[in-house]
């Protein structure tokens, strides 16, 4: 099982770690010839228009687009998470995404970067899941939340404390998974091991 990193700008090198200790194979992907080798995808923290962009310039927006409607399995992290949002708001007019998860998410919801923060997440019960019924200590910069989400979206955690208490921060749709926080900067493998389990379902 291959799992691919978007490797055009974030905290690639720390995805490609976490998934090395989940036991897959893990590997950079620039061009759409590498994406069409991997079984899934991990969209990385870093800064949203900035991906966007570069995504477009090396010809991916569109190769991704539709292994996603293929049923790709993908995960996205901070700005993972806009970049597989359906619609985004406080993002540049020019900004796009990856159309995989049909929810609202506001770009940069918490603040600037001096206002990042570190939070405890509540994770529903996932059935048989490496997250189910855990509190995961996470790491927010300039992160997102989730305004709303569609039918078809299951909201998995939400921030337990502080003036964040009940924003939602983890979602799941199909074979797509999205958390507005960093667990590749934590040192806990639950959520990569979630999305490997999601990999080797699918």
């Amino acid at each position: 099982m291959n799992i691919g990193v978007l490797a055009l700008q974030g905290d690639v090198r720390e995805h490609l770690s976490a998934l090395a200790e989940s036991d897959v194979l893990a590997r950079p992907i620039r061009r759409p010839e590498e994406l069409a080798d991997v079984d899934a995808l991990v969209i990385p923290g870093g800064e949203s228009t900035a991906i966007s962009n570069l995504a477009v310039s090396f010809g991916l927006l569109d190769p991704i687009r539709k292994r996603i409607a293929d049923g790709m399995p993908v995960y996205g992290s901070c700005a993972g998470m806009i970049m597989l949002a359906s619609t985004v708001l406080d993002g540049r007019p020019d900004q796009e995404s990856f159309q995989g998860i049909d929810m609202t998410v506001r770009r940069n919801a918490f603040g600037r970067q001096i206002d990042s923060f570190e939070a405890d997440v509540t994770i529903d019960e996932v059935e048989g899941g490496a997250i189910s019924g855990s509190t995961l200590h996470a790491v927010f910069i300039r992160a997102p939340w989730v305004e709303e989400v569609g039918e078809s979206v299951r909201v998995l955690g939400r921030v337990s404390s502080g003036p964040a208490a009940g924003r939602i921060v983890a979602v799941r749709q199909g074979n797509l998974l999205a958390t507005a926080f960093h667990p590749e900067l934590t040192g806990d493998l639950r959520v990569h091991r979630y999305f490997v389990e999601m990999v080797r379902a699918r």
